[in-house]
């Protein structure tokens, strides 16, 4: 399954590389379409940070200013 996945990611990025605009975004790559792929994982928070965000609407800190570097 993750030899075929591996093929239609390759085509899926061909694909879209050839109707994207250049001037507007990257170039795809084959792992943005493989789901067995490799992802970036999501940054770990404390339940603090997500009960200030998602119940009380507030923003972290770092978000207000600017983001992080």
């Amino acid at each position: 399954m993750k030899d075929a996945w591996s093929r239609t990611s390759s085509l899926m990025a061909l694909l879209a590389n050839c109707h994207r605009d250049p001037k507007k975004t990257r170039a795809y790559r084959p792992s943005d379409f493989d789901p067995f792929g490799k992802h970036a994982t999501p940054p770990k928070v404390g339940v603090g940070v997500l009960k200030d965000v998602f119940i009380n609407g507030k923003l972290p800190e770092a978000l207000r200013q600017g983001g992080p570097s």
